[in-house]
């Protein structure tokens, strides 16, 4: 037998193929992975068969097509009032998984250590990981998931490389206000630290707040990578497109490692995304669309046993099932697949050590009879 020496021997299936095979093996509903179930815009969809009829289907320049980069810089000066130079700060990446990973790679070596606020996107750790480096793990507790900044500035010490935020948060659906934003500029005034941004659900905040953009905050700025994600923006997960913005001389390292494990990204997809953004109501009405998908599925949640955990951003509404089980989150989440027919994600799968708060993770970006249909049976358990 061969022997393998694992770089990530602790690392197994990914929670979100768990349950998602669950669901399809038993017939659930699946509310675990966050994926839309109604159809991407038709007149997106009809912008990218004209650039492949147009025979743009070769190769696109490393750091994208040109017009998609002036396309986001015109978007983040009407969003943020922050211009960004489209040849030096942006790169279009193969989805925002990527631009992570190459964020990772580009600036972590062995032995340097990144912050990690948990509940966190289970990609962050395994990269630092391959990478040699060494996380710093600061657990965040439901309901309100506050960070107490005095533990992140205990936490930072020479040999901290990255800082890694994520707003709005998934799976906690928090959002970082200006204090977060100002506190974490001042913490890392004067050091070396880089801050790696992920707001792939910037455009997917509820309740009149406002996404506080590291782009909003100049000095931050300019120690940050910010990731954005066209799949999620669109409801086109499966087309793997998004973006990074960071200043020049960051910009420069990503580069030199994106361009050997991607190259560059779908080519007429990215001459359709630069047309679409033509029309900023393709973007600026989202909060509105999801706010009333989340509002309907805690309508239809009414006389559950579940205790509903305010959700102010991205696509995913938090659940306490504490009074009808004591059962481990994991566990709770097969038995309801497997036994009622719904799907989720235990948030213990988002925290390194498994924390146990006996609540489980709901996508609601799916039509209202499918909704309907989940929290029909979710008001029987």
């Amino acid at each position: 037998m061969m022997h393998i020496n694992s770089k990530l021997p602790e690392v197994e299936t990914s929670i979100f193929a768990v349950m998602s095979g669950l669901a399809n093996r038993y017939g659930a509903i699946n509310l675990s992975q966050g994926f839309p179930d109604f159809p991407v815009s038709r007149e997106l969809i009809h912008l990218v068969q004209k650039y492949m009829l147009a025979d743009k289907n070769q190769y696109a320049p490393m750091p994208g097509v040109p017009e998609l980069r002036q396309a986001i810089a015109g978007k983040v000066q009407k969003t943020y009032g922050k211009k960004i130079n489209p040849d030096t700060e942006i790169t279009v990446t193969a989805g925002a998984t990527q631009a992570l990973f190459t964020a990772i790679t580009a600036f972590v070596s062995e032995g340097d250590e990144v912050i990690i606020f948990e509940p966190a996107y289970d990609s962050y750790a395994p990269a630092v990981k391959l990478n040699g480096g060494v996380c710093r793990h600061i657990s965040l507790s439901a309901p309100d998931f506050k960070i107490d900044w005095e533990i992140v500035k205990a936490t930072i010490n020479y040999k901290t490389k990255l800082i890694i935020i994520n707003t709005p948060n998934n799976p906690g659906g928090f959002v970082f206000n200006e204090n977060d934003m100002r506190t974490l500029e001042d913490m890392t005034r004067d050091t070396d630290i880089i801050v790696i941004s992920d707001e792939v659900y910037e455009h997917i905040i509820f309740d009149g707040l406002i996404h506080e953009s590291v782009l909003k905050f100049d000095e931050l700025y300019q120690r940050t990578l910010a990731v954005y994600s066209f799949g999620k923006t669109f409801h086109a997960t499966g087309w793997k497109t998004g973006y990074v913005i960071a200043p020049e001389i960051l910009t420069n390292e990503f580069r030199k490692v994106h361009q050997f494990n991607v190259f560059s990204v779908n080519t007429p997809i990215q001459y359709a995304l630069a047309e679409y953004l033509q029309n900023p109501e393709n973007y600026l009405q989202l909060p509105l669309f999801y706010q009333a998908k989340r509002d309907f599925f805690v309508k239809h949640l009414k006389g559950a046993r579940f205790k509903v955990i305010p959700s102010h951003g991205t696509y995913f509404q938090l659940l306490d099932y504490s009074e009808i089980s004591t059962m481990p989150e994991y566990d709770f989440a097969v038995w309801m697949t497997k036994e009622k027919g719904v799907a989720a994600i235990p948030v213990s799968s988002f925290y390194h050590e498994k924390k146990n708060q006996r609540i489980l993770r709901f996508a609601f970006p799916k039509e209202e009879k499918t909704l309907i249909k989940a929290t029909e049976i979710l008001k029987q358990i």
